[in-house]
């Protein structure tokens, strides 16, 4: 899987950043300013890498410039806290492939990352299989067998999520939470209607089940 590593002094941002890089596929390194991502970036395979701008010892400027030194071919987000058109102007002189502006919406961050990913054709071993299922989050489908199932976006979502990590339990919220985002502000009971829905369309798989977990919430068993 790609690894991603994020530049950023701020422990919340970066915990942040991580927790839904993580929860999209991916491995991740943290720095806290640019002279230490430059330590991770020699020690270990970086695909991608987050930087802010403002950092200490190294800011994100130098680190671009360091980084594109080293590897032209390496994908970089910038974060920036005002979206300048001059600071965008800047980045990009200096290799910056886009940029994203704080306050950011963390999912609009991880599909920022899949794009560049994409563009820079870096392979994802984003496919979950189990007996003759196969996920695909690069192309969103699903196949059984011979036949492909279309699901809807956040049905695909949610199976990919509970089959990421078979026998885990997670609650509405934190399905609410990683699949519709923070700021969702419906009921948490549209799980249900999407656990019903994904139960009815793969009724007659016997390859996995969606299972209730009282006064818990919802995970995926798989049987060999």
């Amino acid at each position: 899987m790609p690894t991603i590593l994020v530049a950023d002094d701020d422990v919340n941002i970066r915990e942040l950043v991580c927790l839904f890089l993580k929860n999209d596929g991916y491995a991740t390194a943290e720095a806290v300013d640019g002279k230490e991502a430059l330590r991770i970036y020699a020690s270990m395979k970086i695909d991608l890498v987050v930087l802010d701008i403002m950092m200490p010892v190294m800011d994100g400027w130098d680190l671009c410039k360091e980084l594109k030194k080293a590897n032209p071919d390496l994908p970089l987000l910038m974060l920036t806290a005002r979206g300048e058109t001059w600071e965008k102007v800047k980045g990009f002189d200096l290799g910056t492939d886009d940029f994203l502006t704080k306050p950011f919406d963390p999912l609009e961050l991880t599909a920022r990352v899949r794009a560049l990913l994409k563009r820079y054709r870096i392979g994802s071993t984003q496919k979950i299989t189990f007996g003759t299922v196969t996920l695909d989050r690069l192309t969103y489908k699903v196949t059984r067998g011979s036949e492909s199932i279309t699901l809807p976006l956040k049905e695909f979502e949610l199976l990919y999520k509970l089959a990421g990590t078979p026998g885990q339990v997670y609650t509405r919220e934190q399905l609410i939470d990683q699949i519709w985002g923070l700021e969702y502000a419906g009921d948490a009971r549209t799980i249900d209607v999407h656990i019903k829905r994904l139960r009815e369309r793969f009724a007659t798989t016997t390859e996995f089940r969606i299972e209730t977990v009282r006064g818990l919430g919802y995970r995926l068993e798989v049987y060999e």
